[in-house]
């Protein structure tokens, strides 16, 4: 059974540094890519970056260009997500998803997790 778990989340300063860690299980990274996204209060699920079965990455969401940044660990079958200069605008659910291939649209990714949520505060 293909899952994903999402793992990391916290409260941080702004400023600040997150991983988020996306543990994969049923499947390899080296056939399936990940994607994150994240729900803010109020707002629509949107993504922010994907990491592709060979490794190679997307950027979607502009305002995590330069500050975050998505790796993965094939041995552990795990993908992370580096978040540094955090904002308050970053506060919300973070969701991994996984599926055969990168998308921007949530629909198109067929497997989720329940989310872990970041709140960044002072």
């Amino acid at each position: 059974q293909l899952q994903v778990a999402e793992s990391g989340g916290g409260l941080v300063q702004p400023g600040g540094s997150l991983r988020l860690t996306c543990a994969a299980s049923g499947f390899t990274l080296e056939h399936h890519a990940i994607g994150w996204f994240r729900q803010a209060p109020g707002r629509e699920r949107v993504a922010l970056i994907c990491i592709s079965s060979s490794g190679g990455y997307t950027i979607y969401h502009d305002g995590v260009r330069g500050r975050f940044t998505i790796s993965r660990d094939i041995a552990k079958n795990t993908v992370y997500l580096q978040m540094n200069s955090l904002d308050v605008e970053d506060t919300a659910v973070y969701y991994c998803a996984a599926d055969y291939i990168c998308s921007g649209y949530s629909s198109n990714m067929n497997y989720w997790g329940k989310g872990t949520l970041v709140t960044v505060s002072s």
